[in-house]
């Protein structure tokens, strides 16, 4: 058994049907942790990542991200996190990921969602799981709605989430998006990963250099925010990219 092998991360579902009482809704949450975290006591950083269902299912419809393997080979590098993969809810993905009015959706949810995180499933985590729970060690991050959903969540309690990890977020939904960027105050070192890909939509990539551009300008004397753009020509809105660039940019969210 090589080393590689050896340092596959344990995937421990938390709950088949873990209850979210803020939509009155059940689903999977849960933990991919480093491979020896039962037999150590270290503590690691946590991303909080949407969309589970698209992580590391092998019987995913799109395909998945390859989170595990990604982990097993990031762990040859001495890069651990413990992940958490909140499932999506179904036909209720769209509404549960929307926080901002849109004339396209009649509903939105989202920030139900995050609340349910902030005010439920983060407290179960660091209460059961050895989590850093300072802020520079906590993170947020999906593709799509996941990735809008996570801007938000990033920029309404920054004093929790100090990484975000964001893969082609839907900000055509609102233009709400850029007025919480370009207002966006940081409680502390931040850093943000921003990725599109050129084959999705033609209006992604000038909608993310616009929202990059807003973020670096919200770098203030009393916190540092560190934003990476990252561009893929030739990526398509499908998780077998996602799951490319979540290696680099989990690498860069995390280490110095």
């Amino acid at each position: 058994m090589n080393s590689i092998t050896l340092r596959k991360p344990i995937i421990k579902v938390i709950d088949e049907d873990y209850v979210i009482p803020h939509l009155n809704s059940r689903r999977r949450v849960a933990a991919i942790l480093p491979h020896d975290y039962e037999y150590s006591n270290k503590h690691y950083p946590v991303l909080y990542l949407h969309d589970g269902q698209n992580l590391f299912d092998e019987q995913a419809p799109f395909g998945n991200w390859g989170v595990d393997k990604k982990l097993t080979l990031l762990a040859e590098q001495g890069i651990e996190v413990i992940v958490i993969a909140i499932d999506h809810g179904g036909k209720e993905r769209i509404a549960e990921y929307l926080p901002y009015d849109s004339p396209k959706f009649t509903e939105k949810k989202g920030e139900l969602y995050i609340q349910f995180m902030m005010e439920d499933l983060k407290p179960y985590v660091d209460r059961n799981f050895r989590v850093k729970t300072e802020r520079e060690y906590t993170g947020i991050g999906g593709s799509s709605m996941g990735g809008l959903i996570s801007l938000y969540a990033g920029f309404h309690y920054s004093e929790v989430f100090g990484n975000m990890m964001i893969f082609s977020p839907s900000i055509w939904i609102s233009e709400q998006v850029f007025n919480h960027a370009a207002l966006f105050s940081p409680k502390g070192d931040t850093k943000i990963y921003l990725y599109s890909g050129g084959q999705e939509s033609h209006s992604l990539k000038p909608a993310m250099d616009f929202l990059g551009s807003i973020l670096k300008s919200r770098k203030n004397a009393h916190s540092m925010l560190d934003i990476m753009e990252s561009h893929n020509p030739i990526g398509t809105h499908q998780e077998y990219y996602w799951g490319q660039e979540f290696p680099k940019a989990l690498t860069w969210l995390y280490t110095n």
